[in-house]
């Protein structure tokens, strides 16, 4: 890695590369329009402005085919996309096709009349989000370093959803409020509301293009058969690939969040409530998630990935069970907060941990794993719970506690050994010691009153030790020994060397 100026470093924000908070608005504004057709595309379906044959279904089951097509389509092409990222080593082409393709197909619902239309526009919009979603989670974990991976991906992911919450909310009040008169043109509330997603899909577009740049990266090799998806661990210490548990997890995860989502009127009848309180319910999850993604982010680059997914996991477990048993509004609600809690301990930890896995270059494949699986899961839970519905009330959630129970045992079994870049911290006082892996060295930082010293050594251990001024810093000296790194390294953090504490894992460091 390229040493990191006084500059770039001054440009972060907690941590933050400012290209990675410039993406983030970018799926923001994108994120708000795409999720207004959630609300606006079932009225859309209702209304007398779609005619001709549903080929024999309801106009219930239109919907959510409709709605589901997105991520049916985009879920299994983003491990392509991710993969051709790599192989081209270019991401912020694929972003730009793919916001073109939104809002273009965005304009397009407000010439359709026909069912069959509405099916091939949202088969595009899948299609363009298969483009944007592997390679923009690619493109932060390219720019994040192993110290910051976990607050990126938290305050990406953070932004994201701000997006994703505020379009449902904002839409109700476009379509309400229509008809509008733009330049003596009538527009229709639902006309409206599918040129404002075009003009935020547009927005995105121009954030992007002018500022965003490709990071320097190179292209993966195609005949190199050991990268790409693995269901087997290929170091045969484990049954499944660590990448490839981390995607069935991020699936059980969705799942559990989604099976909520389509017993609007279900809930409201057991509950006895209004479509608000539902609405309020349904956003107790994406508020949870606003607010703690990107300090639990961050959380984790200094306390470790793992135990973050394990206590998500496990947390899932009660929080999506108990959604099937309560019968107060406000309960649900509670219910609800506290899963959105549980999943922000999930989702950006594992991307982040994916991303400390993932070989050099190889970040949109490896990565794509997680985002397909999370797109599986949100399209597959709806599905699903209106299937178990007949069985019982209780009954969809029971069986997504399930999953998230079995997400977290198959986590538990994930050795440590295999979660390169997870640090581990040990503090004595005010001496902070972080020892974590990189694809070629191991790193000891020390941290105290503001200042750092770093000691490095290779993966395989029989380097000299070097000591540093920080993870990517100008190198001092090199030492056979251990114990001679730590006195350097004591000098220069002002202290004695019997006061630096030493993580387990980094005992065996030195020649």
């Amino acid at each position: 890695m390229a040493t990191e100026t006084a500059s770039e470093t001054d440009g972060r924000l907690l941590g933050v590369d400012p290209q990675v908070l410039v993406l983030a608005l970018a799926r923001l504004s994108e994120s708000v329009g795409n999720s207004f057709l959630i609300v606006v595309l079932p009225l859309f379906i209702q209304s007398d402005a779609i005619t001709g044959s549903g080929f024999g279904l309801t106009e219930v089951a239109l919907t959510g085919i409709v709605l589901g097509l997105f991520g049916f389509v985009n879920s299994p092409l983003q491990p392509f996309v991710g993969r051709l990222s790599d192989r081209l080593a270019r991401r912020k082409v694929f972003v730009l096709v793919g916001l073109v393709i939104l809002a273009v197909s965005a304009v397009g619902y407000a010439y359709t009349t026909a069912y069959w239309q509405l099916i091939v526009i949202r088969v595009l919009q899948g299609i363009g989000g298969a483009l944007i979603i592997p390679t923009t989670v690619a493109l932060v974990n390219d720019l994040a370093g192993e110290d910051n991976r976990g607050g990126n991906m938290g305050t990406y992911n953070t932004f994201r959803l701000v997006g994703f919450g505020g379009g449902p909310i904002a839409a109700g009040v476009v379509v309400g409020a229509g008809p509008y008169t733009v330049a003596g043109t009538t527009l229709s509330g639902f006309d409206a509301s599918f040129y404002f997603a075009a003009v935020t899909a547009l927005a995105s577009f121009l954030l992007v293009v002018f500022r965003i740049r490709d990071p320097d990266i190179e292209p993966s090799d195609p005949d190199n058969e050991s990268v790409g998806i693995s269901l087997r661990d290929r170091s045969g210490k484990h049954l499944l690939d660590p990448v490839f548990t981390l995607g069935v997890i991020s699936f059980f995860m969705a799942l559990g969040i989604a099976v909520f989502a389509t017993l609007g009127e279900t809930i409201n009848t057991r509950l006895d409530q209004g479509s608000q309180m539902f609405g309020l319910q349904f956003a107790g999850f994406v508020l949870a998630q606003i607010l703690l993604q990107a300090p639990i982010g961050r959380a984790t680059d200094f306390y470790g990935r793992r135990r973050f997914i394990i206590v998500g996991m496990v947390l899932l477990v009660p929080t999506t069970l108990v959604q099937g048993v309560v019968l107060d509004p406000w309960l649900m609600f509670g219910a609800r907060f506290a899963q959105g809690v549980a999943g922000a301990m999930v989702f950006a930890p594992a991307l982040a941990l994916a991303g400390d896995l993932a070989a050099d270059g190889e970040s949109g494949t490896t990565l794509s794993v997680l985002t397909m699986a999370f797109g599986f899961g949100v399209a597959a839970g709806p599905m699903l719970s209106g299937f178990l519905i007949a069985f019982g009330f209780v009954v969809p959630f029971a069986f997504a506690a399930g999953l998230a129970a079995i997400g977290a045992v198959r986590q538990v079994w994930v050795s440590p050994s295999q979660d390169k870049g997870m640090p581990e911290t040990v503090t004595d006082g005010q001496i902070t010691a972080t020892y974590r892996e990189t694809d070629s060295e191991r790193l000891l930082v020390y941290e105290a009153d503001g200042r750092q010293a770093v000691i490095a050594q290779n993966t395989e251990g029989y380097a000299m030790l070097k000591v540093r001024t920080a993870p990517d810093g100008d190198e001092l000296e090199r030492y056979y020994g251990f114990d001679m790194a730590k006195d350097h390294a004591a000098e220069r953090l002002g202290v004695s060397p019997y006061d630096l504490p030493v993580p387990e894992a980094a005992a065996d460091m030195g020649m």
